[in-house]
């Protein structure tokens, strides 16, 4: 009997300390999991019906940070019938992870402030413009170049990846000094007013204006 009696602690024992090893397992799976969002945070989307993948950004930021630029002279403009286009290998573009086609309405589609409100300050795109300028070897007035997202901000673009931002040329012919001019501002107006009056989706705007800003309307049958 004495020794039935000693048996029982020794029994209960065990069962405390698989318990405890079970509870910490489950701990450590947990905070695996919840870690696995953030690891695609900065991943790729690939087009349904085919075209470039597109990169994802981190989206709009409190606090933007000076982003490094390709190496001086390694990036080199195209020209279309005679607009200057980017060089896909510095600037393939990026998309930002908080704009969606479901959330259209709450975001690039909203009545203004947007755009304001995720847009870097100028003392960041300031510092990036010049450094930018030297990998496209731009060695025009900078007050005729427009720091550009390649797919803009009102389309759903990245604000601050610099995969999304180049110095854009102004048109040819433009008068040096006169500030910027370019024809690619009037393109991305009319398809943010196509995605947003539900004419089109935000996924084949932002695939026609990486592919070609100039035949992106001609493409989408926009005219």
């Amino acid at each position: 009997m004495r020794r039935a009696r000693r048996s029982v602690p020794l029994l209960l024992l065990a069962c405390l300390l698989l318990a405890g090893c079970s509870s910490i397992q489950l701990g450590t799976s947990k905070s695996s999991s919840t870690q696995s969002p953030a690891a695609g945070a900065s991943g790729a989307t690939a087009p349904a019906g085919g075209g470039k993948v597109i990169a994802v950004g981190e989206g709009p930021q409190k606090k933007y940070v000076v982003q490094q630029q390709p190496a001086a002279g390694s990036c080199h403009y195209r020209y279309e019938h005679g607009e200057p286009l980017e060089d896909p290998k510095c600037t393939p573009g990026a998309v930002s992870p908080a704009v969606t086609q479901a959330n259209l309405k709450s975001t690039i589609c909203r009545k203004g402030g947007y755009t304001s409100g995720v847009r870097p300050s100028a003392y960041i795109t300031g510092k990036e413009k010049r450094l930018n300028a030297a990998s496209y070897g731009f060695t025009g007035s900078m007050r005729d170049a427009e720091y550009d997202h390649l797919i803009s901000l009102q389309l759903g673009g990245d604000p601050n990846d610099p995969r999304n931002l180049w110095v854009e040329p102004a048109d040819p012919g433009h008068k040096k000094g006169s500030g910027i001019n370019n024809r690619k501002d009037p393109v991305e107006t009319k398809l943010h007013t196509a995605v947003c009056n539900g004419t089109i989706n935000l996924a084949a705007a932002q695939q026609a204006i990486v592919t070609d800003w100039t035949t992106a309307l001609s493409r989408l049958h926009l005219g």
